[in-house]
């Protein structure tokens, strides 16, 4: 998306589309960690029409998950029963999320750059906040080699993720995968071609 005057309008009129915009498998990269995931519960940030939340139940997680479109909740409910897995959704922005700190076994996050580097690190913090001890965080976002595919995401450099911001951000677990790399992704209409990629799988230390 180009514009960020007024996201909320913008991803909702987005969501209006029959169709699921990023399409209703789970994100790869995601999938490729399932071995590090925690059994438990987990919390799906701000996941659009609910493919990864979804696939997160179907691992048999007890799956919370958020979004600010309430035409992507709709689709993400739907999506749910379709696949006869129970997912708790919720409209809402990450702002007024009730955070439990010290609450899921595992915290998502796939393509969520909507955040400004100013609003970023305090996202960033509520999402380690929340994660329990022993927890695994998973994040898969772009780097500033997307702005050369144009394939998707939010085309602007200071929303875009590089290794060291992660490390910035969570250099406090331990790191199972970090890896900056370029995929052909296929995710709906939303995610189509050659992309430039990060991927994190880390775990909150106990005690």
């Amino acid at each position: 998306m180009s514009t960020f005057n007024n996201p909320q309008q913008t991803w909702n009129q987005r969501f209006a589309a029959e169709h699921y915009v990023f399409g209703e498998a789970p994100n790869a990269y995601l999938q490729s960690q399932a071995a590090h995931l925690s059994p438990g519960n987990a919390l799906a940030v701000a996941d659009g029409e609910g493919r990864n939340g979804v696939w997160l139940a179907q691992q048999g997680l007890q799956v919370d998950a958020f979004d600010f479109s309430d035409n992507a909740i709709r689709k993400a409910r739907a999506l749910a029963q379709s696949r006869q897995v129970n997912v708790n959704f919720v409209c809402s922005d990450w702002q007024s999320y009730d955070w439990r700190p010290a609450h899921y076994d595992n915290v998502v996050g796939i393509f969520f750059q909507f955040a400004a580097p100013e609003e970023r690190s305090l996202l960033f913090e509520r999402m380690l906040d929340s994660l329990k001890p022993g927890g695994t965080l998973i994040i898969q976002g772009y780097t500033p080699r997307q702005l050369d595919f144009n394939t998707g995401g939010p085309g602007k450099l200071a929303h875009m993720y590089d290794e060291a911001l992660m490390l910035d951000a969570f250099g406090e677990l331990d790191i199972l995968d970090l890896r900056t790399y370029e995929a052909e992704i296929n995710e709906g209409t939303g995610h189509q071609g050659m992309s430039g990629l990060l991927g994190l799988t880390a775990r909150k230390r106990l005690g």
